[in-house]
């Protein structure tokens, strides 16, 4: 069993070519702000550093065997997307495919992202009455 996620980060990555493939930008993953409140960032960009990134491929165990491999594209969304996956199809009980289309509905950094064009719009009004905001 295998689950494999790839990035070069943004459509081209770094816009670079090396023996015909394209180099990754994955400095992005990367704090851009060194210092904050006159402290060092720990994900700060230095030598000898590997990037903080999202990339969740994950193995599902049941009964001590593998049961199922997932992935999913989408940055740093993609921690969520997995997680929404995986808890529609072994809590909800829903068919893999319908849990992987389940729409997404994702608080990353204090407003909630609703995946637009898809049910999940239909929390947005309730969502705000909590006081949260929406996008």
């Amino acid at each position: 069993m295998l689950s494999m996620t790839t990035s070069i980060e943004n459509a081209f990555g770094s816009t670079l070519m090396a023996n015909g493939y394209l180099l990754n930008n994955e400095l992005t993953d990367f704090s851009f702000e060194p210092i904050k409140q006159g402290k060092q960032v720990a994900n700060r960009v230095e030598p000898g550093k590997r990037p903080r990134s999202s990339m969740a491929p994950t193995i599902v165990f049941k009964a001590g065997k593998p049961y199922m491999a997932i992935g999913s594209p989408g940055g740093s969304r993609i921690i969520g997307y997995v997680a929404k996956t995986i808890v529609a199809h072994r809590d909800w009980n829903m068919d893999i495919q319908d849990a992987i289309s389940a729409p997404n509905l994702l608080n990353r950094f204090g407003s909630y992202e609703l995946e637009m064009d898809t049910t999940a719009v239909q929390w947005q009004h309730a969502l705000n009455d909590l006081g949260y905001k929406t996008d």
